[in-house]
This record gives C-alpha cells, structure tokens and sequence, in this order.
C-alpha cells in the first residue's frame, strides 16, 4: 500500500520553530512534486509551499514566504517544511501530498498524507 507518513508537528510558541517530515512509504512518488497544504478549523485547506522532483522549482504561499522553506532528499523519499517564526495564524493540520506536476491547488493532487496538527501558541 502506498502512502505519506508525515512527523515532526507539534506545540510551540510564537516565533519558534518546527520541521515537517513526509516519508514516501516506498518509491512509488519518483518523478513527483510534493507539496505542503494545511487547514485550520473552519476554514478551507490552503496551499504553503511546493518543490518539484529534482528540487529546481519550489513555490509558496505569500503568508509564509520569508519564514518556510521546503526541501527535499530524494534518497530517503523524504520532503521537509523548516517552519521559522512561527505565528499562532500558522496553527492548522498540516498535509503533504504528491503530484506529477508542480500546483498549488489541493484539488490537483490525487495522493495525499494523514496530516499532522501545528498548535502556535502566543
């Protein structure tokens, strides 16, 4: 079965700091972009960031931008989200998802990750 384990989420104050792991559970997502989304209670899932398979072409959401950073180590079929300065408007679900092509809307990506809960404090 084919799917995302995701980590790293977590509670921690204002202007703190966390990184998001996704983990492929086996080769499947070779040649795919992966990218970050979250939703926060009441609210529709938005877009944080993306990368493209070999790294060259990352993309994020205007609210983050400056703060996180996405990167990627292919080796170990793994993507990160380095969250810096963290404000408690970043607290929401996390969820990494894979696609073939670089976007930045969810309903583009057909395979996607249990999701993990960011709690920002103030």
């Amino acid at each position: 079965q084919v799917q995302l384990v995701e980590s790293g989420g977590g509670l921690v104050q204002a202007g703190g700091s966390l990184r998001l792991s996704c983990a492929a559970s086996e080769r499947a997502f070779s040649g795919y972009a992966m990218g970050w989304f979250r939703q926060a209670p009441g609210k529709e899932r938005e877009f944080v960031a993306v990368i493209s398979w070999s790294g060259g072409t990352t993309r994020y959401a205007d609210s983050v931008k400056g703060r996180f950073t996405i990167s990627r180590l292919n080796a170990k079929n793994t993507v990160y989200l380095q969250m810096n300065s963290l404000k408690p408007e970043d607290t929401a679900v996390y969820y990494c998802a894979a696609n073939l092509e670089v976007r930045t809307t969810p309903s583009a990506y057909k395979y996607w990750g249990q999701g993990t809960q960011v709690t920002v404090s103030s």
